[in-house]
């Protein structure tokens, strides 16, 4: 369950709310950015990095997926880092006007 300042969601709902509609290529590419993220911060897993990653893409800020995955670790972990502290996990947009730099 996840609470929202005036309702608790049960995680059904939330995936149902949710758009996480990928082509295999950003699949693919996701996969790839949650591992070396995974790698970077291995406290937090593949699993949280690749659903806040593709949450983000498909619901609130569409993501140049194969720059991001090519960038300088600087910029990389700007940008997952600030997707991860930002992200609203009810709607999959994203707060407090963070902009990642790889962003379309």
């Amino acid at each position: 369950m996840i609470q929202n300042k005036t309702k608790i969601y049960n995680v059904g709902e939330i995936n149902d709310m949710l758009n996480w509609d990928l082509t295999k290529e950003e699949s693919d590419l996701i996969l790839k950015i949650a591992e070396r993220a995974n790698k970077l911060y291995p406290e937090t897993s593949l699993v949280f990095w690749g659903m806040d990653i593709t949450a983000t893409h498909c619901n609130g800020r569409r993501l140049k997926l194969e720059n991001l995955l090519n960038s300088d670790d600087f910029n990389f972990v700007h940008d997952i880092l600030g997707i991860r502290g930002n992200i609203n996990r009810i709607t999959g947009k994203i707060d407090n006007n963070f902009l990642p730099r790889y962003a379309e």
